[in-house]
């Protein structure tokens, strides 16, 4: 490939043979991608979308809003995103990106050695679906991560107001919008995700089934997904009892309206008695 460079073989390889390696970045452009009317380029695959981009580079796109592209330089990604743009639902400025470098073999298996190391025997499209797949799974994971940590930290002073003051003030209100976010998050997350789903093409490459399980392994995605879960369920929760404490300190304050306004309306007539026994 273009900018393949010789390397060092990792411990986890024969000491005599060299590797070449491509690099491989991942980036969180927006909350949708409109690969059906994605035109440019030259599909390679289908499910997810591959094409071509860049001189000899290629990109996966998934539908959920990621990109993962292999062996495209700085200015061809610049380019391919800038053409991108037109089918991006709600955008990231700029986008989430990871990065790291994949290592070719061609005498070896596809697998992720104990250092980390990814190698793959061929840069096939089948190949780099499986390895996007993975890869696309793990920033989503990583971007709902933030957010919910985020409102995890809006919970705790919360809860120490309430626990002190027995009130909530203002935060209440701005603390309900962001769980409301990260609720709207977890819709995206099931309906679109789908981070525990094989990708399709281990239903015709089931030999990529192994190297599969081995990423998602590395990754660590169902044990996040299964935590994230967890914490999405303890913030709905949540929003349920602060909305709860909004509700009976309005049916409160109405209470109090309506008892000011008997008052008002027995002192009247009591003015209204008083006058009129004086004439």
């Amino acid at each position: 490939m273009r900018s393949a460079e010789t390397i060092v073989t990792t411990t986890d390889s024969p000491p005599s043979q060299t590797l070449q390696a491509f690099g491989v970045r991942t980036l969180l452009v927006g909350q949708r991608i409109d690969t059906k009317n994605l035109e440019q380029g030259s599909v390679l695959a289908t499910s997810p979308l591959t094409i071509r981009a860049g001189a000899r580079g290629k990109a996966v796109l998934f539908r959920y809003g990621v990109v993962v592209l292999f062996d495209v330089d700085p200015l061809e990604e610049v380019d391919f995103l800038t053409s991108l743009q037109r089918l991006v639902t709600e955008p990231v400025d700029p986008p989430e990106a990871d990065e790291l470098r994949v290592h070719l073999h061609p005498d070896s298996d596809d697998r992720v050695e104990h250092s980390g190391a990814i190698i793959l025997s061929a840069p096939s499209p089948e190949r780099l679906q499986v390895l996007a797949d993975i890869l696309g799974k793990n920033a989503v994971l990583d971007h709902y991560e933030r957010r919910v940590a985020q409102v995890f930290d809006r919970i705790d002073p919360l809860a120490a107001t309430l626990q002190s003051s027995g009130d909530f003030g203002s935060q209440g209100k701005e603390l309900l919008q962001q769980i409301g976010g990260v609720l709207l998050t977890q819709q995206r997350m099931v309906g679109r995700v789908e981070v525990l789903d094989k990708p399709e093409v281990l239903w015709e490459l089931p030999s990529l089934e192994r190297f599969y399980l081995r990423l998602e392994d590395e990754y660590e995605l169902r044990e996040r997904s299964r935590i994230l879960d967890r914490k999405l369920d303890l913030i709905a929760r949540t929003s349920e009892t602060l909305l709860d404490l909004m509700q009976n300190r309005r049916s409160m304050r109405v209470e109090w309206y309506i008892v000011v306004l008997i008052l008002i309306e027995i002192v009247l007539s009591v003015i209204g008695m008083v006058m009129n026994s004086h004439p």
